[in-house]
């Protein structure tokens, strides 16, 4: 995924009201920009640190400035806009970086689903002729970026929406469907991933109902700069 034009820097000041933060621009004035990121951002918040921002052109928006990544105390990147998430890991089932997702047709975003009215992030489906039609893929992504005490975390905040999903990807497998969880890393510090039963406990006891099921769990690690990020390599995920 390239950003064209790259993203600029600053420094943060502070998020607040959980969509603003303050940041202070290279020639030293201080600016609101939008954070598309929704969640609790534990361990993301690193005042006094670099933050990398675009900018639309979109004359409607109240601020023009999106936050897209950050610096970490120890100088890790960290992909702060979650909805690029859906992004990286279409590019990278489209290049075949993802090995576990090849072989399908067709690819599809934000298709309804499941008997709790979901939509999954990607279908891949194959429409070539065959004696026995291929399963569907459901692929429901989740952007990682927890990190405490050297380990990656999912999630960061207790999530009831998290835990539908679960239940929508064990409802595909029991239908005779592949269903897949997708953790994209998008911290260059995480080098695995497991879930955080020390922050949402039901979701851990589901994660793990999920995979016994059948779900199939995986994870990738996200190479970022300013001018472009994608999927990188396999994360090894602890069940």
């Amino acid at each position: 995924m390239e950003f064209t034009p790259p993203f600029e820097q600053g420094i943060l000041i502070k998020r607040y009201k959980r969509f603003l933060t303050d940041i202070r621009l290279e020639d030293g004035s201080e600016v609101t920009i939008h954070c598309p990121n929704t969640g609790s951002m534990r361990n993301c918040l690193f005042e006094g640190k670099k933050v990398w921002f675009s900018i639309s052109d979109n004359p409607k928006r109240k601020y023009s400035r999106t936050w897209e990544q950050a610096e970490s105390d120890c100088g890790d990147i960290i992909g702060i806009n979650t909805g690029r998430a859906n992004q990286l890991a279409e590019d990278a089932i489209k290049s075949g970086v993802i090995t576990e997702l090849q072989g399908y047709d067709l690819l599809k975003r934000e298709v309804k689903y499941g008997s709790e009215n979901s939509r999954i992030d990607i279908l891949l489906t194959d429409n070539a002729p065959h004696n026995e039609p291929k399963p569907h893929c459901y692929i429901e992504v989740k952007s990682c970026t927890l990190l405490e005490d050297g380990q990656g975390y999912f999630p960061d905040a207790v999530t009831t929406r998290g835990q539908k999903h679960l239940r929508e990807l064990m409802e595909m497998v029991s239908m005779g469907h592949r269903a897949v969880l997708l953790f994209v890393v998008q911290h260059t510090g995480i080098k695995s991933v497991m879930a955080a039963k020390h922050i949402d406990p039901d979701y851990a006891e589901l994660l793990t109902q999920a995979h016994q099921a059948g779900v199939e769990i995986l994870a990738y690690n996200t190479e970022m700069s300013p001018n472009q990020a994608s999927l990188l390599k396999s994360c090894p995920v602890k069940l």
